[in-house]
């Protein structure tokens, strides 16, 4: 293991190499970092479910040869967060940064570039699997802000795929569209921290009904992502308030992906739906991309003539 990462680094690079067993227990320390590697190897595995003997196989593949060094290693990283003030104010500034605007723009493309560490492909690939998969509903839903990131996934997938929903109270009067799904299902969750207990609910009753579950957290892992069929972290952190940046642009991935592997059947979803709404836009465009202002939509926006000029 390299000095210069993080444990929870090298466990995000490595999730997809994990056994189910191995990756429960990577759930665990993940969903409590570091608090729960300081404890004893048995209640690490206790609190994952699994064995002191899978954990020990979890820090082997992570290149760390005992628990001991494995615990010395989580020591480091908190005295290092938390004794250095210098460190971590140097960390904030960049070579040529002279305006809060370019310091914050830095700060949230470090976001972005963090999902190449923080979502494992497999994990990624899986989801898209899912969301591709034929016959099947999608039900999607988020926390107290993070249900508004769900809703413009909902509508994006709406345009690729039939039958995707936006259930904004999941437990509330959205519940039918939870009891609705089955086999062919897919819950989308969004929960990110501070996490929310009707996510982890939600969750569980859609796996009760046999639904594929697909969670989208952070690094710390929503209490959700214990029962989930497939997880999605990002980096969040860095910023006063908790940033978005990284979220919205593993989102747009996701609908990218998912558009690329359903090749024309998407592009026919497509034409239908921007067929459906046309009616509702100034201009229309032409089979050959020619762009038409003949329409009754553009007729009734059209701007009215200007008087003429007297002088």
């Amino acid at each position: 293991m390299s000095a210069a990462r993080r444990v929870k680094d090298e466990v995000f690079a490595r999730t997809d190499q994990l056994s189910p067993a191995e990756r429960k227990v990577a759930r665990a320390l993940l969903a409590d970092y570091p608090s729960a590697g300081l404890g004893s190897a048995a209640s690490l595995a206790k609190a994952a479910g699994t064995s002191t003997p899978t954990v020990l196989r979890l820090l082997g593949r992570l290149g760390i040869g005992s628990y001991p060094e494995f615990q010395e290693l989580l020591r480091q990283e908190i005295s290092q967060a938390t004794s250095s003030p210098l460190s971590r104010a140097s960390g904030s500034l960049r070579p040529g940064e002279t305006t809060f605007l370019s310091r914050a723009i830095g700060q949230r493309c470090d976001l972005v570039d963090r999902l190449r560490t923080t979502t494992p492909p497999g994990e990624f690939d899986a989801a898209v699997a899912a969301l591709c998969a034929p016959a099947k509903q999608v039900v999607v839903s988020g926390g107290y802000f993070s249900r508004h990131l769900a809703t413009i996934l909902a509508a994006q997938l709406d345009q690729l795929l039939p039958q995707v929903v936006h259930a904004h109270e999941p437990l509330g009067q959205d519940i039918g569209r939870i009891l609705g799904l089955g086999k062919d299902g897919v819950l989308v969750m969004l929960d990110l921290r501070r996490h929310e207990l009707p996510a982890q609910q939600v969750v569980e009753l859609a796996r009760r009904r046999g639904a594929t579950v697909v969670v989208v957290t952070d690094e710390e892992l929503s209490p959700a992502a214990d029962v989930a069929d497939i997880v999605l972290p990002v980096a969040v952190d860095g910023v006063p308030f908790d940033s978005f940046t990284g979220l919205m642009a593993l989102l747009e991935i996701l609908v990218e992906a998912v558009f690329q592997r359903l090749g024309e059947v998407a592009l026919d979803r497509m034409r239908e739906w921007e067929e459906s709404v046309q009616i509702t836009r100034a201009f229309r465009v032409g089979p050959a991309g020619a762009v038409s202002a003949s329409s009754p939509a553009a007729e009734l926006r059209r701007p009215a003539p200007l008087a003429p000029v007297t002088s």
